[in-house]
């Protein structure tokens, strides 16, 4: 797959912005605290992120959600499935729900509804990337690393029919010659 990725956040920028999260969760002070990341984009970012709640002096346990609503494309949908479900209890817990990028809502929405119905304490919503502008379901992020401009992003864990998740940075794709010219000011 070819294309042209221009680079949105770098590593250091990444770095600075997972960090300052944890420390805003840390002083939420959250009691009996679980992550669930959301699986495959936001497994980068939870991991940093976990890694620096321990340098904020908490103490996490980790768990996963596979929830799949891309596929191989571009374009979300309605459909919504479980591949693969938190299995820890989550009853009187507080939970800090992991996302790469907030955008339709529709995924985060349906996994904390899950997890509150099943007695969790607190559903808490971090997201790497927010674009509110694609917003469908009536939900917001507590914590964001980022607002993110409306462009397809690759890169920290995020994919374009699965590739580029290797990426150190978060970078767009600029799909045509015309775009990257008329884009030549943001470098790589």
């Amino acid at each position: 797959m070819t294309a042209n990725i221009r680079t949105l956040f770098d590593e250091d920028a990444i770095a600075a912005r997972v960090a300052a999260v944890a420390q805003e969760i840390a002083e939420g002070n959250p009691r009996n605290l679980l992550v669930v990341a959301v699986l495959k984009g936001s497994f980068i970012f939870a991991a940093d992120l976990v890694r620096a709640m321990h340098r904020a002096n908490l103490e996490p346990e980790m768990e996963f959600i596979h929830l799949s609503s891309y596929g191989a494309g571009t374009e979300g949908s309605e459909n919504i499935r479980v591949l693969r479900d938190v299995e820890s209890d989550v009853n009187n817990r507080d939970i800090i729900l992991v996302d790469d990028i907030l955008e339709s809502g529709r995924t985060l929405a349906f996994a904390r509804e899950r997890l509150i119905g099943r007695g969790a304490r607190s559903v808490r919503i971090a997201a790497l990337l927010d674009k509110p502008e694609r917003r469908k379901a009536a939900i917001s992020a507590d914590y964001v690393g980022f607002a993110c401009p409306d462009k397809f992003v690759v890169g920290y864990g995020m994919d374009m029919g699965h590739a580029w998740r290797q990426l150190p940075f978060i970078g767009y794709v600029v799909a045509s010659e015309d775009e990257a010219a008329a884009d030549g000011k943001t470098g790589a």
